[in-house]
């Protein structure tokens, strides 16, 4: 039984949600393969009754469940993608868990009070930044991006009074980004730094510093192209704020 149960949780359920409990543990063997979506199609609910069934039995939710039903399932293929999905899992309920609200909401005052916002990132995170950018750019935003350390380097050193420097990147080591946010900051800038490094040299010359989380699995060894699902989720929890706000 993958759901143990108890008088007080049978009690705590519905009709249908106790239908969905006895289906999942009858069904120990192919649950590791199925989707929450198939959980529902196979007992006649929605997903929304399926998640809302596994939490009343103490599960953190239906990753939980495909987590818990990988480790007992016999195909070697579905345990190793359950690791893969478990990573991603951990990536971000630590990058939740990580980051201030509070910096997060004076990032976003921050963004609007800005005459300029200059975005810059490189190598892989250069595709958040541009995301990012035209996103801003969206929602009527004066922004500048670039990837470039020459471009970077002049731009930081020009930025007027009121234009913010807002700088991307996964480990926080880049030399040129780095550059760019002392300059930015010795004229009296406002520098936002977003990245995964606590001990990274650009939080020092930040006003905010939004840190997220990397974790150590690295698919592709020989290069660095380790995940920037940190990165995209803090650049999309800005966005959707102000979009709502608006």
């Amino acid at each position: 039984m993958i759901i143990p149960l108890d008088t007080n949780i049978i009690g705590n359920l519905t009709k249908t949600e106790r239908e969905i409990i006895n289906y999942i543990n009858g069904h120990e063997g192919t649950l590791a393969g199925m989707s929450i979506v198939d959980i529902a199609f196979e007992t006649f609910s929605s997903p929304s009754t399926v998640s809302r069934a596994i939490r009343k039995c103490g599960l953190n939710g239906f990753n939980e469940l495909r987590y818990r039903s990988g480790h007992k399932a016999k195909s070697e293929e579905i345990q190793n993608i359950n690791e893969l999905f478990n990573k991603t899992l951990i990536e971000a309920q630590a990058v939740h868990e990580r980051i201030s609200l509070t910096d997060i909401l004076a990032v976003i005052e921050c963004l609007k009070d800005a005459h300029q916002i200059s975005v810059f990132a490189r190598g892989l995170t250069t595709y958040v930044g541009q995301e990012f950018s035209l996103k801003l750019q969206l929602l009527g935003y004066d922004v500048f991006f670039s990837d470039d350390p020459n471009i970077m380097r002049v731009k930081a050193s020009k930025m007027k009074e009121k234009d913010i420097l807002f700088i991307l990147s996964l480990n926080g080591q880049t030399p040129e980004l780095i550059l760019a946010a002392a300059t930015a900051s010795q004229k009296g800038n406002c520098v936002i730094s977003c990245c995964c490094n606590p001990q990274s040299e650009l939080i020092s010359y930040s006003n905010i510093a939004l840190v997220g989380y990397k974790h150590a699995h690295q698919a592709i060894k020989e290069f660095e192209v380790s995940s920037r699902i940190a990165l995209y989720m803090i650049c999309r929890i800005i966005i959707d704020y102000i979009s709502e706000s608006v």
